[in-house]
């Protein structure tokens, strides 16, 4: 990647980073840090509402920031986004797919349109934000591509069954595309959470257990799935996704890192 030395107390000053979902949860607390890290930032979400908000609070760092509403399952929106991001930053170094959506459901529960709708918003919107950033990475001689995927990926569970499927497969393009880009200096990994206090949670909880307290149905499953007992914070899974984007990660690709508290039934 081209730009000022990464080191110091601005580790990613001089990069250009595209954070999808940006708004909030865990794409505003990864922006956040970017911009800390002295990267400028472009951002996406669905909705105008938080947008503006989050988009205001990391022009407070000083950085540059590039915000549009964007809907990362249609493929003309992502494109214009993505040209609209490298035209104001002046490139792409960074790209995390962070776009998402909580579709609990088991097999029975799912409709076609079920399957379809999540695996337009978790696989084919990696697909189609990686593709469009490739020209601007290689052009800038390298880059990241950083998945927020999910350790019911690698760990099924039939109460998540369209997650635990097709975050599957997302964890197996982060794979094939980091082994066809290394030749290029385009590192590509994935982050896969567990249970992380976000909006998408809270969802969670008013779709499957609306009768019980917030803090009871955390608790809930924070005593039965999470070895560290509590679910983790946004600026947990940040720290981590902001060092795999800086120049310490330079020989890590095709990794895939749990932040989940120990959670995760597989070796």
């Amino acid at each position: 990647m081209t730009g000022e030395p990464a080191g110091g107390s601005a580790p990613l000053r001089g990069r250009a980073a595209v954070v999808t979902g940006g708004s909030k949860g865990l794409g505003r607390a990864i922006a956040a840090e970017f911009a800390a890290a002295g990267a400028d930032i472009a951002i996406c979400a669905r909705g105008f509402e938080g947008l503006s908000d989050a988009a205001e609070e990391l022009r407070g760092s000083g950085r540059v920031v590039h915000a549009d509403v964007a809907d990362v399952r249609v493929p003309d929106q992502v494109r214009r986004f993505i040209g609209g991001a490298a035209k104001a930053l002046g490139g792409i170094d960074i790209l995390v797919n962070n776009a998402g959506a909580a579709h609990p459901g088991t097999f029975d529960m799912l409709r076609d349109e079920d399957w379809e709708a999540d695996l337009q918003v978790k696989l084919f919107s990696m697909i189609r934000c990686s593709r469009e950033v490739l020209s601007h990475m290689r052009r800038r001689g390298g880059g990241r591509i950083i998945n927020i995927n999910s350790v019911y990926g690698r760990y099924p569970d039939p109460a998540f069954f369209a997650t635990t499927v097709n975050r599957a497969a997302c964890l197996a393009l982060t794979k094939a595309l980091a082994i066809q880009l290394a030749p290029e200096g385009i590192l590509v990994n994935t982050v896969n959470v567990g249970c992380v206090m976000t909006p998408q949670w809270k969802n969670i909880h008013r779709r499957r257990a609306p009768e019980l307290r917030e803090e009871e149905f955390f608790a809930s499953i924070a005593q039965h799935e999470i070895p560290l007992g509590r679910f983790g914070r946004p600026d947990e899974v940040s720290g981590i996704v902001a060092f795999l984007a800086g120049d310490r990660a330079s020989y890590i690709t095709g990794a895939s890192v749990d932040v989940a508290g120990g959670m995760g039934k597989y070796i």
